[in-house]
């Protein structure tokens, strides 16, 4: 699995794992695109995850898409990977 996540790296930059229990899911940190098409979905909060967790997701154990407390735990732990940095606003 190392040789596969070395790849993913190269391709996606940084890659991470959301073990649930005895189950593991690797993905990547969303993009703009996937951020913008997924908030498109934002009435509907089960659906806005399912398109971030499919659009971030590289491989694993597919129990986690498949068991609904098992997806939400890996939407709730995937959201935490959106990083807003801070920025300072000054009038001129």
């Amino acid at each position: 699995m190392t040789a596969q996540i070395a790849a993913w790296k190269k391709e996606h930059g940084a890659v991470f794992s959301i073990s649930i229990e005895d189950k593991t899911c690797y993905v990547r940190k969303p993009t703009r695109q996937i951020l913008s098409a997924a908030f498109t979905q934002q009435g509907d909060p089960i659906k806005m995850g399912e398109f971030l967790l499919n659009n971030c997701w590289l491989g694993g154990d597919e129990e986690i898409r498949e068991d609904d407390a098992m997806f939400l735990a890996a939407v709730a732990k995937l959201n935490t990977l959106v990083e807003v940095k801070e920025a300072e606003l000054k009038k001129l």
